[in-house]
């Protein structure tokens, strides 16, 4: 599929630098910033997630501390 996008020149030429010290074509180079930015944006979405169900049932001490009594650290 082709999709057109709008740069600023200077994001075009930092775009077409990058993707020749890369040995990619500025397309190549485009889907591969693309998905990893989707896959940063759906990493901080899930640690959000996270954090939201951690303030709703918050650790007690034990869970937090609780392994302590388990582990002993260094390993003896």
């Amino acid at each position: 599929m082709v999709v057109q996008i709008v740069l600023d020149k200077k994001l075009l030429e930092a775009a077409d630098h990058a993707a020749r010290r890369n040995r990619k074509n500025r397309s190549e180079l485009v889907r591969d910033a693309l998905r990893d930015y989707l896959r940063k944006l759906e990493i901080l979405d899930k640690e959000e997630r996270e954090k939201r169900g951690y303030l709703k049932i918050p650790q007690t001490q034990e869970e937090v501390f609780g392994w302590e009594a388990e582990a002993t650290w260094p390993p003896e």
